[in-house]
């Protein structure tokens, strides 16, 4: 995933990536300074400026970035000539590292919060977290359809369906705080039972 052609790359851009991650997920949007993002990344508040004149669109490469790791790593590490069953599962427990994930929690919640004053920070969170994932499992469904593994008349509806079989009640709870933490028995029921009910609605056996 590209970052946003209106932002310069230089030697230190990956270092302001990394420190504004820190102090993002530390402070959040609203508590995270300019002075201590330039500090964690070992750089001037100027050489930050160069780079990104928004504190806004700092977080949004950062979001991206995030987005992009997990999306490129569970390309690279899911073996999609396996089973549905095991593909899935596998998916299943990416995208739901992801959602219930300190960064994908903070991301979450600044792009609700901030919706109606910047809407392009919901956009560009869509764009690069549904938009993207989407069509990566598409991508999977067709080779399962290929196979004869799968029947699927509406991809993209298939794939929306599973991502929300992913959420079930776990994302919301630690949003709202009514849970504080995800324990490890709990995301596996999740994963199994979107996993469980997905194939038996779209599978060839």
């Amino acid at each position: 995933m590209n970052a946003d052609p209106g932002i310069k790359r230089g030697r230190k851009f990956d270092a302001v990536l990394r420190g504004a991650r820190t102090v993002f997920l530390r402070d959040g949007f609203e508590g995270a300074s300019v002075d201590d993002i330039a500090r964690a990344a070992q750089v001037s508040k100027a050489t930050l400026y160069n780079y990104f004149p928004d504190k806004r669109l700092l977080f949004l490469e950062v979001a991206r970035t995030e987005i992009a790791s997990v999306t490129d790593h569970a390309m690279e590490v899911i073996d999609r000539t396996k089973p549905p069953a095991s593909v899935l599962k596998a998916a299943a427990h990416t995208i739901i590292g992801f959602n219930i994930s300190a960064m994908g929690l903070a991301i979450y919640r600044l792009c609700v919060a901030e919706a109606e004053r910047f809407p392009e920070l919901g956009r560009a969170f869509y764009d690069a977290g549904a938009v993207t994932g989407r069509a990566a499992i598409i991508e999977y469904f067709n080779e399962a359809m290929a196979r004869g593994e799968l029947v699927i008349h509406d991809t993209r509806l298939a794939a929306d369906q599973f991502f929300e079989l992913c959420r079930a009640d776990l994302q919301l709870r630690l949003l709202l705080g009514v849970s504080e933490v995800a324990e490890p028995v709990e995301v596996e029921r999740i994963a199994q039972g979107a996993v469980d009910m997905f194939l038996a609605r779209y599978a060839t056996a």
